[in-house]
């Protein structure tokens, strides 16, 4: 069976290529820049492929293809043409996105996934593989639980892409899940003190995707994420509302996307080595019982290179059912203990 990785010149996208030909995976690499594929698969010895996000075109480079990792961002513009061509290929759909709208985006497909026999699965990396699979695990404690709050901290770089998915989220504001429904609400609007397993923090509240995935993963329908980030914490609605109105508009986010792919660069292997992850989930229900656990892993890109190839791995042995799927829902709340260097701590309850 033949994978692709599509992507592959990006940062995370050379993560994931480098790791599987160590791991002795041969996925067809590819992109937009023949040059730039090229020079990733070449001294990998892997075949590549070049085109663009055209459906049509798309859909003819998967022929032979079972399962594409899509890691190409930013995912609000780069996800459903490649949908679209999974969806007409009949190849199974992975992908690295945070961004909320892409979520649920992907999951609207549900029906048209049945009916290709696909499954389509948004998510595969940091953001939201460890998150999704430790709210299921909580929820699983309290099946009564109406309320999820979740938190990461993390330490070490950030890449060119994730940064630009950021900035344009920054544009959109911030959001919560409120009985069901997707809420605005500024950015920073809410914040909360989180004892992660190195130490009690203060965390402030930052849309991310498990106001989606979560949700079809626990049934529970009001739902707060949130993260530690340096300066996040001096944000105030005023300003964060200033932000939203300015970095919404399209000549600063294009600027802005601009300077972010000329200055940044990643961390790289000796930061990564030296960075670690924790995400907190708490549920609680209305009488008043609540449930608290925790993990700890590697640096987040380490992770997600991991992680997409663990999923392709699952779903080229048949592992999961055709339709839309969040990590847990796929291949179960004990997935996340498949990846390297994790650690869960054991569910408290309150």
């Amino acid at each position: 069976m033949t994978w692709m990785l599509y992507g592959a010149s990006g940062y995370t996208g050379r993560l994931v290529a480098e790791l599987a030909a160590r791991r002795g995976q041969r996925p067809v690499l590819a992109g937009r820049d023949a040059e730039k594929v090229a020079s990733i698969a070449i001294p990998l010895g892997l075949e590549y492929r070049t085109f663009d996000l055209d459906p049509r075109a798309v859909a003819a480079a998967l022929e032979d293809v079972d399962v594409v990792a899509h890691c190409a961002g930013p995912f609000s513009a780069t996800s459903a043409p490649m949908v679209d061509g999974c969806l007409r290929a009949g190849a199974h759909y992975v992908d690295i996105t945070g961004e909320v709208d892409v979520f649920e985006s992907v999951f609207g497909r549900h029906d048209q996934a049945l009916n290709a026999g696909v499954t389509l699965l948004p998510g595969a990396g940091f953001d939201v593989v460890p998150t999704d699979c430790l709210a299921a695990l909580a929820a699983a404690e309290l099946p009564t639980a109406t309320r999820l709050d979740l938190a990461f901290r993390v330490g070490g770089g950030i890449s060119p892409g994730t940064l630009k998915s950021a900035w344009e989220g920054m544009g959109l504001g911030g959001r919560v899940r409120v009985d069901g429904h997707l809420r605005n609400i500024p950015v920073a609007e809410r914040g909360r003190e989180v004892p992660f397993p190195s130490g009690r923090c203060r965390v402030t509240s930052l849309p991310w995707g498990d106001l989606s995935t979560a949700y079809r993963s626990t049934g529970i329908g009001t739902i707060t994420t949130f993260a530690r980030l340096p300066g996040l914490d001096r944000v105030g609605t005023r300003s964060s509302g200033w932000a939203r109105t300015v970095l919404g508009r399209p000549l600063p986010q294009r600027i802005g996307k601009a300077a972010i792919g000329a200055l940044v660069r990643g961390p790289g292997r000796r930061s990564r080595s030296d960075s670690w992850v924790e995400v907190f989930a708490e549920v609680g229900d209305p009488a008043g019982r609540t449930v608290r656990t925790a993990l700890v892993g590697p640096d987040t890109y380490d992770f997600t290179a991991d992680s997409v190839l663990r999923t392709v791995e699952a779903l080229l042995a048949g592992a999961a059912t055709p339709g839309t799927h969040t990590p847990s829902t796929a291949f179960g709340a004990d997935f996340v203990r498949r990846m390297h260097g994790v650690e869960i701590v054991e569910p408290h309850h309150g």
